[in-house]
């Protein structure tokens, strides 16, 4: 009975986690010369995926609370786990973040800080 449970859940499980993983670059930022950069960009929680696939984050919409950052998406404050920040240096300048949204609630897959400027 474990082994059909274990099975079941698998099942539900991998199509949710592949549909997550793959980026949806729709083309728009083919020519700008950060798209190599911005491809290649990873946290501890994976890649990024692309320009394409994050949101720009007003300066209003992120902080650091005791020692962690959190952004405000959609109203709401999510808690950026520490393993989803980009720790190399900012090349675009903005800060962006990576949600992933599922049935589970939202997430962060990526976080780059800006400059609070």
């Amino acid at each position: 009975m474990k082994n059909l449970v274990r099975v079941a859940v698998v099942a539900v499980l991998l199509p949710l986690s592949a549909a997550l993983v793959f980026a949806h670059d729709d083309g728009r930022y083919a020519n700008s010369p950060l798209k190599p950069w911005f491809d290649g960009l990873k946290s501890g929680r994976g890649p990024c995926c692309s320009d394409a696939d994050g949101l720009v984050v007003s300066d209003p919409d992120w902080d650091l609370k005791d020692g962690h950052y959190r952004v405000r998406l959609d109203g709401e404050w999510i808690d950026v786990p520490d393993n989803a920040v980009i720790t190399e240096p900012n090349r675009a300048g903005r800060t962006m973040v990576w949600p992933l949204n599922s049935s589970f609630g939202k997430a962060i897959r990526c976080f780059m800080p800006g400059s609070m400027s």
